[in-house]
């Protein structure tokens, strides 16, 4: 049954509501403070993220520590019911660093050193850095680790990167000696017989490299993975200090919109709470629905990183400034775009930035207060709002969890694997948004989907979804047939099943550990021009397919649909077998809509999944629960672009804002939400 979580701090056991707030931009005008205090508090909002990229406020000069300016803005928070996010200033080196110790700047892969300058531009390795950063972290422990405003840690801002320097290629060879024992047995996870790159001594490994080596693809994930396990070591370093004095004070790292760089698999293990950065790229088309299903994609992916509420740590107020066209949010958009994350599992609303900067890169980047001063604006009206409705949705909603019987799978090392593969269709497969397109035909029909990896528990699923299960290792080719087996339903896709962990092909015929699931063997996949098209008819109705076609053989699976052109019409393009108790479909191309919402509306009817409402919606209308075992909170939220009606169920409806009895029909106006309690 699913529960309800604890808040994430004992101390604000409530939605926080906040920004990233830059005090030390304006430590010349003292009155500023007091203002934006007021502000604070005039917003509804109770918690700010505080200090990131504050170092050379903090340490002026090597050895010279300035507290001062944090020690006034903690406590005038205290004093006013204010708390904050305190941040590790470790996402930029002061320019003094830079300076004397030349070492903590990143090595390009191109094996040049990086000037001074942008963020993130420092080697998680270096011994200097990660020295001056345990002296800055012991300091700021010891100092606030128990200050009433603190809430949690921020651990630096947007972990991402990667550093060639020489201190990294050892590390990297140290790590490679961890996983691999022996040359021996490198050389042939790395398949180095291929064109003479058989390693005979480990110094001889070098990182990825343009001018170098970027061609043996077991190398490059390992790479990618070391990066990750790289980073994570530097997180866990940048923690210690901050744990050692105060064990309670939770700890994040904010994470990014679907990141390459890092599994964040891996780091959510070593975070206390998930928090990420969402700017979805809003009025761009008519209907919001591919960017709100996108972004909800996300938010069930971060909510699935831990399976527990997370974090919205930045969003925009307003608009950005570094997204090609920076359109102003549409009214009621805020609101809504910010409910969606609340819907989803964010126990948090938070924004980049509370204040404008006067000046640099993000001087026109979206803020609740603008160089105006005042509250007297549009988007300090809409700040204040979301701050009223999170207060009114505190008692019902935080830390209620989700409960989903729908999985689908995502993971890092295939995205890797994937880009890497030189073939079949190198102008794109586009690995994350068909798993995107398979995820929307689930929002479209207000399903509630859980993101997890290949090596995830499945058994609380009805129904998993696998696209493009490139990179399959056999012990996760076991859990699926054993998934199944005890009468699960599972769809997977071409290009699934094709290597091992170590990106080698499989023998003996794709799709490799799921063969005997599936009932079928993969002889060829074809790779379409953007001209190219082809087909199928399933269930009655035809559907065009594009981009890739499998050329698959039936082994005691049925033959749902056909293709019907090009020299293999007639051949299978959806299959499924009845293996155990469960079934196992294919589809051996990838279809364009309408495909997707039709084909998961019955399998999911089929294999017992509800959904949140017991009702047909609109499109670009979707609808979320949360949970907590007792009672159910539907959010039903209308990302079409125009005025809707939505049918409710037979259900007993509460509206959560008015305390009303809801009946009938909900109408939902342009960018509308309406919260229920069920």
């Amino acid at each position: 049954m699913t529960k309800r979580y604890p808040p994430i701090s004992a101390k604000l056991p409530v939605f926080m509501h906040g920004a990233d707030y830059n005090p030390d931009q304006w430590l010349h005008a003292p009155e500023v403070l007091k203002e934006d205090v007021r502000l604070m508090k005039l917003s509804h909002s109770n918690v700010m993220a505080l200090g990131i990229f504050a170092w050379a406020a903090l340490e002026p000069e090597e050895g010279v520590f300035t507290f001062e300016w944090l020690d006034k803005t903690l406590d005038e928070f205290a004093a006013n019911g204010l708390y904050a996010w305190l941040a590790t200033p470790s996402g930029a080196r002061p320019a003094w660093m830079s300076q004397k110790y030349p070492e903590v700047l990143r090595v390009g892969a191109n094996r040049v050193r990086n000037l001074h300058g942008a963020r993130h531009n420092h080697c998680y390795t270096s011994p200097v850095y990660r020295e001056k950063v345990a002296i800055m972290n012991g300091k700021l422990a010891e100092r606030y680790a128990h200050h009433p405003a603190v809430v949690g840690w921020h651990i630096s801002n947007e972990f991402g990167g990667e550093c060639h320097c020489d201190y990294c290629q050892d590390a990297f060879r140290e790590w490679l000696k961890r996983k691999y024992g022996t040359l021996e047995a490198l050389n042939h996870a790395w398949w180095n017989a291929f064109w003479a790159h058989t390693i005979t001594d480990w110094s001889q490994i070098q990182s990825p490299a343009p001018h170098g080596e970027m061609a043996v693809h077991g190398m490059n994930v390992d790479w990618r993975r070391f990066v990750t396990d790289q980073t994570i070591d530097f997180y866990r370093w940048e923690e210690a200090p901050l744990k050692a004095a105060n064990p309670a004070l939770p700890a994040t790292a904010n994470m990014m919109d679907l990141f390459d760089g890092l599994d964040y698999w891996k780091f959510a293990e070593a975070v206390d709470v998930v928090s990420w950065d969402a700017y979805p790229t809003w009025h761009a088309e008519a209907s919001e629905a591919q960017v709100a299903s996108w972004f909800a994609f996300n938010h069930d992916l971060f909510r699935s990183l831990k399976g527990k509420p997370f974090m919205l740590m930045e969003s925009t107020p307003s608009l950005t400034n570094w997204q090609p066209v920076s359109k102003l949010k549409r009214p009621g958009m805020h609101k809504l775009s910010s409910m969606q994350a609340i819907a989803h599992g964010s126990d948090t609303v938070q924004y980049f930035q509370w204040r404008k900067s006067r000046g640099s890169s993000e001087k026109f980047h979206g803020a609740v207060v603008d160089h105006v001063g005042h509250e007297h604006t549009r988007v300090f009206r809409d700040v204040t709002e979301v701050g009223e409705t999170l207060e009114k949705l505190s008692s019902d909603v935080l830390g209620a969890g989700t409960d989903a019987r729908v999985a689908i799978v995502f993971d890092w090392d295939n995205r890797w694997a994937i880009r890497d593969a030189q073939g079949p269709r190198n102008m794109g497969v586009h690995y994350e948004q068909t798993v995107v397109q398979h995820y929307r035909a689930f929002w479209e029909l207000g399903i509630s989907v859980d993101v997890v990896s290949r090596h995830a528990d499945l058994s609380a699923y009805k129904l998993v979804v696998a696209p493009m299960m490139y990179m399959l290792d056999d012990a996760a080719g076991r859990k699926f047939e054993a998934y199944v087996e005890a009468g699960g339903t599972l769809v997977t896709t071409y290009w699934s099943g094709i290597v091992d962990e170590n990106d080698l092909c499989h023998l003996g015929g794709f799709p490799g550990p799921l063969r005997k699931t599936l009932g079928l063997w993969s002889e060829e996949l074809e790779g379409l021009h953007p001209h190219d098209a082809n087909g199928f008819v399933y269930d009655g109705a035809a559907y065009e397919s594009h981009e890739l076609c499998d050329l698959i053989h039936s082994e005691g699976a049925e033959v749902l649909a056909t293709y019907e052109s090009d020299f293999y019409a007639g051949r299978p393009a959806l299959t499924v077998n009845r293996f155990g108790r469960g079934k196992a479909y294919y589809l051996a191309t990838r279809a364009k809509e309408p495909f997707y919402e039709r084909f998961y509306a019955k399998l999911a009817a089929e294999a017992g999944v509800k959904r949140v409402l017991g009702t047909e919606l609109p499109a670009g209308v979707t609808a979320q629960a949360r949970t907590d075992g007792e009672n159910e909170y539907v959010f039903v939220m209308n990302f079409s672009g125009a005025p809707q009606t939505v049918a409710l169920d037979a259900h007993a409806y509460v509206d959560l804002e008015t305390g009303a009895s809801v009946t009938g029909e909900l109408a939902l106006p342009t960018n509308g939400i309406r919260m229920l309690k069920r």
